[in-house]
């Protein structure tokens, strides 16, 4: 097959009919798919068509409620946007669970985010450092137009450093910038910062009499770039009682219960394949409202698991202890949210997620949303620790199962009937199925 060339400039349609064409052999099923999932109110599907490139359709996901979140003392119903069964049913009934015992906790640490212009000099590290010194003021002088608005809500540029990274790659130096971008991501507005100041790196050593000529010749800018690692944008969230309140339906010894949490939570911090699958376990609950909110979920989940190896080996995100009679149990999390801006101010959905959540800012976002992962890892390890991880999580999916067998409401009345008190598994809701329809 050969490159296809303009294909950004088709419409839709020819999108689709070039599709068919060439990747499918029932043309008019595709065409009839894609298009029933075009939204029939055409502003709408215009704004979704804009949100990114060479659009032909969109892709669904379920957008579930998770209540009773009580979050400092503030009831909650938490949106969650995830296709995966049991999620949201685990982050309710844990929210539940701790509304009864005094609710969630969670306070922001701090707000700092990142930025990095990464650069190659082949010179003096003295006469370079004298060099960042002397420019200082430059670099909020030049970017002062981009960050008058910022600085108006109380953020803007925090601190520009010179950092020496030679001992790991030659002649390898970066300006390390943070940032305050207050209710914006602000992703754009640091990349905008970082580019202005590479200019004035680049502009400047030309000017610089202390640098030789070569050395003037010797500074290159590799890129400038935000991180999406943040370190410093800390929020921690946590519930704690007394042990012999952790009673309930499916806890009937709280203090053996309190100690094998607390060792399943020990084994996730010391364990990396444990750590792993205990940590995304809190991204499905974390992942599901940054979704839900209109946030970069990519960018949060690249910059928490780096955070979660910091200390150079990948480790559970929360822990547990046992003091006293007291059961703690918390996380921290980094987390870099916006409220403002970006899809938050146009997908139609999100809208009605931040009015749902009493339209917060960031820090409250932030808060949300670290509890809403902290409760989804709490229901995974009380799953763990009581009934096991399969009971609940595959009564949750029997639902996809019978869909996909195109099970008919009587026979999905009886499946269900049937598996109240028996152990799902695919294979067994299909041998059910298939023996009701052989009947």
């Amino acid at each position: 097959m050969e490159i296809v060339n303009g294909f950004s400039k088709l419409t839709k349609e020819q999108k689709i009919n070039w599709l068919t064409q060439h990747y499918f052999q029932n043309n008019q099923n595709i065409e009839e798919l894609l298009k029933s999932y075009w939204n029939t109110d055409e502003k709408l599907q215009k704004l979704h068509d804009e949100f990114i490139e060479n659009t032909i359709s969109n892709f669904y996901l379920p957008l579930g409620i998770a209540p009773n979140f009580l979050i400092n003392n503030k009831m909650y119903a938490v949106p969650m946007a995830i296709e995966e069964s049991s999620v949201v049913a685990a982050a309710s009934n844990a929210a539940k669970f701790w509304s009864k015992r005094g609710g969630f906790k969670a306070n922001v640490i701090s707000t700092e985010k990142i930025g990095n212009v990464h650069f190659i000099f082949q010179g003096s590290t003295q006469k370079l450092k004298q060099f960042i010194s002397h420019i200082q003021p430059l670099f909020r002088l030049r970017t002062a137009d981009i960050t008058r608005n910022m600085e108006k809500r109380g953020g803007g540029i925090l601190q520009i450093d010179l950092v020496d990274k030679t001992a790991e790659l030659d002649n390898y130096y970066q300006l390390h910038a943070t940032f305050d971008t207050k209710d914006s991501m602000g992703a754009n507005f640091i990349n905008s910062c970082l580019e202005e100041f590479a200019n004035v790196l680049r502009e400047e050593s030309m000017k610089y009499d202390d640098f030789s000529e070569k050395e003037k010749n010797a500074l290159q800018v590799v890129m400038s770039i935000l991180s999406n690692y943040v370190p410093n944008c800390i929020v921690r969230a946590e519930v704690s009682c007394d042990i012999a309140e952790l009673a309930s339906k499916e806890i009937q010894n709280p203090r053996e219960f309190a100690e094998q949490f607390v060792q399943a939570v020990q084994i996730a911090e010391i364990e990396t394949y444990r750590a792993v699958t205990h940590n995304k376990g809190i991204m499905n609950g974390v992942d599901a409202v940054v979704l839900a909110t209109g946030n970069d979920f990519r960018a949060i989940e690249a910059g928490v698991h780096a955070f979660a190896a910091k200390d150079e080996k990948y480790t559970s995100l929360s822990h547990a202890e046992i003091v006293d009679d007291t059961f703690r149990f918390w996380m921290d999390l980094p987390l870099a949210l916006g409220t403002v801006g970006g899809l938050t101010n146009l997908h139609p959905m999100v809208k009605f997620a931040m009015e749902l959540l009493g339209k917060p800012n960031a820090e409250e976002l932030m808060q949300i949303i670290a509890v809403a992962g902290l409760a989804q890892n709490f229901a995974a390890i009380k799953s763990l620790t009581t009934t096991g991880i399969q009971q609940g999580h595959m009564k949750m999916h029997l639902m996809n199962i019978l869909n996909q067998l195109e099970a008919t409401q009587e026979e999905r009345n009886k499946v269900i009937q049937y598996f109240e008190n028996q152990t799902v598994s695919h294979s067994a809701v299909v041998n059910f199925v298939e023996n009701l329809r052989n009947r």
